[in-house]
């Protein structure tokens, strides 16, 4: 039982023009009709399990302690695939074996996991097109309500984890990569600033940060002391190297996305 009344938070590629969102809100009040529900986003490309799990890493940590994430990105919905229940550093997670957690799991060393197999936490229905609303959702309000998390199925070892890029330091160079693009249009990648720290020292003179045609010199500290003609780049707010274009799309000007290689030399 958590001592503070938990949240549950919902983060999806479903839209809002759809019945599944209302349907999954539905389900948990049903089953829990006390328990608060903040919808992270719905509006994360289809199927793209990275930018989900990117979104998650990067918010997870302000709740609350006991907060449980539900998180339905899955295009292999209806497989094999199992359904989790992931705790960790006071946190939970719910959704499918598809590699979405692989931040979480690889930032919370201590994370235990769980499969949701036991039917008295699961919706009894027909199809088997939508687990956010039949598995994912009501799994999360009964926990919400002090199941314990052994009581949804037994523990599991080997959860997917996909390949996340990690920046390479090859010679004079560190090579990472953009692997989230916001609604602004700027290019946030998997450089931080520690490891940004790290090369200007190495290098002992000045950094210049190279993607796709364009040079970066310098570092500015705020988007207000950004260029509106050429890319800049700044460390965000969650410690990452982000370039952007000053009350524009940096994505749509370079031409970039998700993917896209940032040389620092």
């Amino acid at each position: 039982m958590q001592d503070a009344r938990p949240l549950i938070t919902l983060l999806t590629d479903f839209g809002e023009r759809d019945c599944f969102v209302a349907s999954m809100k539905g389900v948990i009040l049903s089953i829990n009709p006390s328990v608060p529900i903040i919808d992270l986003s719905h509006q994360i490309t289809s199927h793209q399990i990275q930018e989900a799990g990117y979104f998650l890493k990067s918010c997870y940590r302000y709740f609350p302690k006991g907060t449980i994430h539900v998180a339905v990105v899955d295009p292999g919905v209806g497989t094999e695939r199992r359904a989790l229940l992931v705790s960790a550093s006071g946190s939970f997670f719910v959704g499918p074996d598809n590699g979405l957690f692989t931040e979480i799991l690889e930032q919370e060393v201590g994370a235990k996991v769980w499969q949701i197999t036991n039917p008295e936490y699961r919706l009894d229905t027909i199809g088997s097109t939508f687990d956010g609303r039949d598995v994912f959702a009501p799994a999360a309000a009964w926990l919400s309500k002090g199941v314990p998390s052994a009581f949804f199925g037994p523990a599991v070892q080997d959860p997917i984890r996909r390949s996340v890029a990690i920046p390479i330091w090859h010679e004079e160079l560190l090579i990472g990569k953009i692997v989230s693009v916001d609604r602004f249009g700027n290019l946030i990648s998997n450089i931080t600033v520690q490891q940004l720290r790290e090369f200007r020292a190495a290098m002992e003179q000045a950094v210049e940060i190279h993607i796709g045609a364009y040079v970066i010199h310098e570092l500015v500290g705020s988007y207000s002391h950004g260029s509106r003609q050429a890319p800049s780049a700044l460390i965000n707010s969650s410690g990452s190297l982000e370039i952007f274009l000053q009350e524009n799309s940096a994505a749509q000007r370079l031409q970039v996305g998700v993917g896209e290689e940032v040389r620092l030399c």
